[in-house]
């Protein structure tokens, strides 16, 4: 009898634990809608800091690894089918300079993509200088007004604090949020940040 009913109980939680990882419908819905599927982030990405503003980021975040432990529902990381073909084509030179992976945290009341652009993949110099490039040419700006956000990532980075990765966007059942994406996670998600790049300096915890 003792033992019949320690294996009641063991189905019993594997039930619960089921149900509590079960995509939900919104979720589901979202992810066919944007063409998203499952992938498992390199730990490189996990590991890597990162910044939440395009052009001018005043604060340093991280590790990825540490937000995500961070939220209070069920993560999923997914990615663009056709982004993940790409990643896993046989005889690939690497992977690109960037791409999207996106956070999914699936609660009761609302679907939240996190999207993620993960660099982390290039060298420390190779990124900094490749990020100034890229958003100078996407916000149609030159690399000398981009300078000063170089200069303080370039000193975080030799302070212990690379940025590998950028937040870029944040959507919630599939709207865009449009606040500042460094003052929700600061005073929303209560994330704090670990580098002040304004002040050049660690934030002690």
């Amino acid at each position: 009898m003792r033992l019949s009913q320690i294996f009641l109980g063991l189905l019993l939680m594997m039930g619960n634990s089921s149900t509590v990882l079960a995509v939900s419908q919104r979720a589901t819905a979202l992810r066919q809608t944007n063409g998203l599927t499952a992938f498992t982030p390199p730990e490189k990405f996990l590991a890597s800091n990162f910044v939440a503003d395009e052009m001018n980021p005043a604060f340093i975040f991280g590790p990825v690894k540490s937000f995500v432990s961070s939220r209070k529902c069920p993560t999923t990381w997914l990615i663009e089918e056709g982004a993940k073909n790409t990643l896993n084509k046989p005889g690939s030179l690497g992977q690109p300079a960037e791409y999207s992976l996106y956070l999914e945290e699936d609660c009761p009341d609302k679907v939240v993509y996190y999207v993620f652009i993960d660099q982390s993949g290039l060298a420390r110099q190779r990124r900094i200088d490749y990020r100034c490039k890229s958003q100078c040419h996407y916000q149609s700006k030159t690399e000398p007004e981009y300078g000063p956000t170089k200069s303080k990532l370039e000193q975080a980075s030799q302070d212990g604090c690379g940025v590998g990765v950028e937040l870029r966007f944040i959507q919630k059942n599939g709207e865009l949020l449009t606040q500042s994406l460094e003052k929700f996670l600061r005073h929303d998600l209560k994330f704090a940040p670990i580098y002040d790049l304004n002040q050049r300096k660690k934030i002690l915890q």
